[in-house]
């Protein structure tokens, strides 16, 4: 199910708040060993959210977050491993090239890439 969404340029990551109410954000996305994986701050709430309830959704959508395609259930870990943080990063460079080498840049530049938190999605 999840390749699907391998070529989706955004996907819209809905975590879900302790009362059942889902929380939607535009996230990039890159496929690696069969689950969707994607970069975020870890301090965000919905590294809090996902900590608390692994349940997602994911739909492919536009940058501001319009839907584009059907929902999909899946689950979400926060990845723990240095070796599949880099992975990770490594996949999300192959779909994203010069663009998330720029944002790396910056995040490097400004101590953000410190504070990122590593998502892996199982669809299905």
């Amino acid at each position: 199910m999840a390749g699907e969404l391998d070529d989706a340029r955004y996907i819209n990551l809905m975590s879900f708040k302790r009362d059942g109410a889902g929380v939607e954000t535009p996230v990039w996305a890159a496929p690696l060993d069969g689950k969707l994986v994607v970069f975020t701050n870890r301090d965000s709430y919905k590294v809090k959210r996902i900590g608390r309830n692994p349940k997602v959704r994911v739909a492919r959508c536009d940058a501001r977050g319009k839907l584009l395609g059907p929902w999909l259930d899946g689950t979400c870990t926060i990845a723990e491993a240095p070796a599949q943080h880099q992975r990770i990063m490594d996949a999300l460079g192959r779909k994203y090239g010069w663009q998330i080498g720029i944002l790396n840049f910056f995040s490097t530049l400004f101590g953000k890439a410190k504070q990122r938190a590593y998502l892996e999605i199982s669809l299905g």
